[in-house]
């Protein structure tokens, strides 16, 4: 849960901007002029949305980090001049740049979270039996497909003999059958 609520932070940055000292403010609210200064850049940067507070997690793509990495290092501004610009925390903006610098581009490549399941689904004893079945199904495939592949060679090779005996009759070193 976040500590300022957004009404208190609207409330405070619309005090700021209609001429009330960030002293005053900060001692009627008992809020740091450092935090009140940051709220009022976040609102000029990115308006009011920028002090609502977000209900899901974000996710960002590999090019929208590469853009924020981008910027930072062509543009002469600070972490937390970029951060307020993508609405982003500047230790995020840190953390993607210096894991570009470390890791390269595969490095900002979304991954999975988390611990993997408990469960290891090579001892697992239903796995082992799907794993066979699915073995004995695949050998059964290629046994057929060979087999496939076998009748339809027969087939042509039956095919040019007919040709052959039909275009030039029985050939004079053939057996004759009686």
């Amino acid at each position: 849960m976040s500590k300022y609520s957004s009404e208190l932070k609207s409330q405070i940055v619309s005090e700021y901007l209609a001429g009330n000292p960030t002293a005053e403010s900060s001692n009627n609210y008992h809020v740091s002029k450092k935090r009140i200064n940051k709220w009022v850049q976040l609102f000029r940067m990115n308006g009011s949305q920028a002090l609502k507070r977000r209900r899901h997690k974000r996710v960002f793509t590999q090019d929208f980090k590469l853009n924020v990495i981008n910027y930072y290092q062509t543009h002469e501004e600070s972490l937390a001049e970029v951060g307020a610009k993508f609405d982003l925390l500047p230790t995020q903006v840190s953390y993607w740049v210096n894991i570009f610098q470390r890791d390269g581009i595969e490095a900002l490549k979304p991954h999975q979270k988390g611990r993997p399941p408990k469960v290891n689904k090579k001892h697992n004893p239903k796995h082992i039996r799907h794993l066979a079945e699915r073995n004995e199904l695949d050998r059964l495939k290629e046994e057929l497909a060979k087999k496939n592949q076998e009748l339809h060679e027969a087939k042509l090779e039956l095919g040019i003999t007919k040709k052959s005996l039909a275009l030039f009759g029985p050939s004079k070193h053939a057996p004759k059958h009686k």
